[in-house]
């Protein structure tokens, strides 16, 4: 294994991301299909996925995916940090490039942006949502074959884009497993929600004191709202999930466009510069900006689909997203 200050990587690593950049390019067709497999593991999708089951089809379905995807998304980054791994693209002497950038709006070698290199994010996430619906969902063989194609089609698709070596991709997948079995099982064995919820929360807590890039105070924050909303939908909003899927789909548009539009609203206070200048203070601003973010489309934005509901005169009555309807859904 080749190393050096935060680049460690084995021959091979290189040669192969070398070889894939080389033989497949960087424009044109194949470029795109193989480049766009990552989309799989990427923030537009997963909201999509977890916005469907939550708002539309199954709350507790929805927060169940969800809460996997969260711990994962902040496990990952405090990984990261420790190890520092940089992206291959800093390796001198090799012809690989960062073709697919995690912060568009940053330079391939923005590491406060596009972050640290090992484990994969992407790969994890796609062993974490697509594991999560097989592993809920024991019976159904499709969601299963898709926990198994999917992260494979990701990883291969982050190490031709020159963003992880195949190593980081294997540590992502391992990172996905772990959180689909762990969180779900220490669900069962902690009975206390709030118990439950300081124990993840306090696994987080220790990121503070070392990690630097982006992605982990966004995740803290996503958790943090998260935890807040929940308590907060059932005991004010209590909404009722519908089997229309014309429905699911309309609210999971209205929830992505909140999810982003919030994004953006939430950075027009404050300046630019403090926003992207990677210190303490902006990180605390992108915490909380998350964490806003997430109660809103989690605990608030669904008192709409009460309004809502008075528009449709159909069969097809709202559905309380309780036990009976989970098990019923599993069958």
């Amino acid at each position: 294994m080749a190393e050096m200050t935060g680049i460690f990587y084995f021959e091979w690593e290189m040669r192969l991301i070398e070889w894939l950049q080389e033989h497949i390019g960087s424009s044109g067709f194949g470029f795109w299909v193989l480049s766009n497999l990552s989309a799989f593991g990427e923030q537009l999708l997963l909201v999509a996925i977890m916005g469907f089951l939550y708002w539309g089809l199954n709350k507790e379905f929805g927060k169940y995916v969800g809460l996997n995807v969260l711990m994962v998304n902040v496990w990952n980054p405090m990984i990261k940090n420790a190890v520092l791994r940089l992206r291959p693209n800093f390796v001198e002497g090799y012809n690989v490039e960062l073709l697919r950038l995690i912060d568009e709006n940053a330079g391939p070698r923005d590491v406060a942006a596009q972050g640290y290199s090992f484990p994969s994010g992407h790969s994890g996430n796609a062993v974490t949502v697509y594991g999560s619906l097989a592993a809920h969902e024991k019976r159904n063989k499709i969601l299963w074959t898709l926990a198994v194609i999917l992260p494979i089609l990701v990883g291969f698709s982050r190490v031709f884009v020159g963003a992880h070596y195949p190593t980081d991709v294997f540590g992502g997948w391992i990172l996905g497993v772990i959180v689909v079995l762990l969180i779900p099982w220490l669900r069962r064995k902690i009975k206390n929600r709030w118990l439950f919820y300081g124990i993840l929360l306090l696994s987080a807590v220790p990121g503070f004191f070392f990690c630097t890039s982006n992605d982990y105070f966004s995740s803290f924050g996503m958790l943090l709202g998260f935890i807040l909303a929940e308590p907060f939908e059932e005991r004010f909003v209590k909404f009722s999930n519908t089997r229309n899927i014309f429905r699911c789909i309309l609210r999971t548009i209205g929830g992505g466009l909140l999810y982003f539009g919030l994004n953006i609203v939430l950075k027009l206070p404050f300046p630019e510069e403090l926003l992207e200048a990677g210190t303490f203070v902006s990180q605390m601003i992108r915490m909380l900006r998350y964490a806003v973010i997430i109660f809103a489309v989690i605990g608030v934005y669904p008192l709409v689909f009460r309004l809502t509901g008075k528009l449709w005169h159909d069969k097809a009555p709202e559905q309380p997203a309780d036990a009976g309807e989970d098990a019923e859904l599993q069958q």
